[in-house]
């Protein structure tokens, strides 16, 4: 490695000396406002990652524990291990009580809601078959008179480090709180032991927008001959949305079916990719934006309902096939999907169901239980209310529909966005990080996402 020496510039007229102690005092100024910067950017109001307990207590200095039912305590404890960072740990055991449920539980003062919060800690968990449910972290926010001022955060699981789980999300609290509750529980979980370690609550710049501009083709093509023929007549309608700066479009179910009634079904079937993909794929990379578009899929001879994405690209990023087929479907010679895929965009994760599945609960549960943040449907005629969907599984849901309305809605059930006339396109634009941004508004997701019975077999139905 080459090195040369600092030379310092001589004095001229006009000109001042820079010499190495001015430069180290220029780097020390930089250096310190870049970390008043930092500091500023994030204050850590509380952490923990060792414990003891306190002279005469079974508890660290701070802390307290709770039992829902004095009758059936669960065990608390502070543990050599595991750990993380520092010695000891947080331990409760269900005591082999099946109504044992009970907390570790601090106060953090301080709290100013103008400002956002991040929680995070970590939890290891021994015999807790369902730790979403049994192993939980929750916040209560606290006015000056130390009452709750809402119903409790539930901090969702984000990533595991091997044997431990992280749980972590940002909250604005609600409007005066000066105080915030910390309760890291296990419920209901005889045989199970949970220990909580790397604790931790910052203040932190408020998170910025997650902007996503949603679009949904109201467009029913008047029939062809060839399945080209009833592509490109969703062309001026995914220009438009590429004009608008559509970020996603979404197109109808099954777009080479309609006004072509005496056209075999295998006739109208399309391998995914295939042509209309491979045309509409030029136009997603011409407007770089993605598209979902509803074929009738042939798979070697097999046939299926399916909504392809096409990415940013123009590639075929993934499909779904459509599960639950009403008796039109099954009449073609349609053969059932059998899972419930997410995808991955560069703005967030997605889901597709398609027309009758929205009559079911499962499909669009499924999707949000594995975080889909927006569910598109492509919608020949469910009369089933889009807006539900979107209420019971707080997720926003845009509908491209034929026979029924082509809507955006939000999670509390409001249409953003509808496209009345035809052909045209509603377009929503949504901020996917408003949950973290606005108090309240992602708690009932939060509560769906908690308390949700999995573990319930219902006779004639469970398998």
């Amino acid at each position: 490695m080459q090195t040369s020496d600092f030379r310092a510039p001589e004095n001229k007229p006009g000109h001042s000396r820079l010499d190495r102690a001015g430069i180290l005092l220029l780097a020390f100024i930089i250096f310190s406002t870049a970390a008043a910067q930092a500091a500023a950017a994030e204050k850590i109001l509380f952490h923990a990652d060792s414990f003891e307990a306190a002279p005469g207590t079974e508890c660290p200095a701070g802390w307290t524990t709770a039992g829902r039912l004095a009758a059936f305590p669960p065990d608390f404890s502070v543990a050599a291990g595991p750990n993380l960072g520092g010695p000891g740990s947080l331990s409760i055991s269900g005591a082999a009580g099946q109504a044992a449920s009970g907390s570790w539980r601090t106060e953090v003062k301080g709290i100013d809601p103008a400002h956002c919060y991040r929680f995070e800690a970590c939890f290891y968990a021994r015999g807790v078959p369902w730790p979403e449910r049994q192993a939980m972290a929750r916040l209560y926010w606290l006015d000056s008179q130390g009452q709750r001022l809402a119903m409790p955060e539930y901090v969702p699981e984000a990533g595991q480090s091997g044997d431990w789980q992280r749980v972590a999300a940002t909250y604005r609290p609600p409007k005066d709180a000066v105080s915030v509750r910390i309760e890291l529980f296990l419920s209901h979980c005889p045989q199970g032991t949970v220990w909580w370690d790397d604790i931790t609550l910052s203040e932190v710049p408020e998170p910025a927008v997650r902007l996503v501009k949603v679009g949904a083709a109201n467009c029913r093509p008047t029939g062809s001959p060839t399945n080209m023929g009833m592509a490109e007549q969703f062309v001026p309608v995914i220009e438009q949305a590429g004009r608008m700066g559509c970020d996603i479009l979404l197109l109808g179910e099954t777009i080479t079916l309609p006004a072509r009634g005496n056209v075999p079904a295998l006739e109208k079937a399309e391998p995914v990719p295939g042509p209309i993909t491979d045309r509409f794929g030029e136009l997603a990379r011409q407007f770089g934006m993605y598209i979902i578009v509803g074929l009738l899929e042939n798979e070697h001879g097999t046939l299926y309902n399916t909504a392809a994405l096409i990415d940013r690209q123009g590639r075929v990023a993934g499909k779904y096939r459509k599960v639950h087929l009403p008796l039109e479907d099954l009449e073609i010679g349609v053969t059932p999907g059998d899972h419930y895929p997410v995808f991955d965009t560069d703005f967030g994760r997605i889901g597709i169901v398609i027309c009758y599945d929205i009559q079911f609960v499962d499909p669009a549960r499924a999707l949000t239980v594995q975080g889909a943040e927006i569910i598109f449907c492509p919608n020949w005629g469910s009369d089933f209310p889009v807006n539900a969907r979107a209420i019971e599984n707080q997720v926003y849901i845009a509908s491209s529909g034929y026979d029924t309305p082509t809507d955006i809605v939000d999670p509390r059930g409001e249409v953003i966005a509808r496209a009345d006339s035809r052909p045209a396109v509603a377009i929503a634009e949504i901020d996917l990080n408003r949950g973290s941004r606005e108090a309240g508004f992602a708690r009932r997701r939060q509560y769906l996402l908690r308390e949700l019975r999995p573990d319930i077999i219902v006779p004639g139905y469970s398998r």
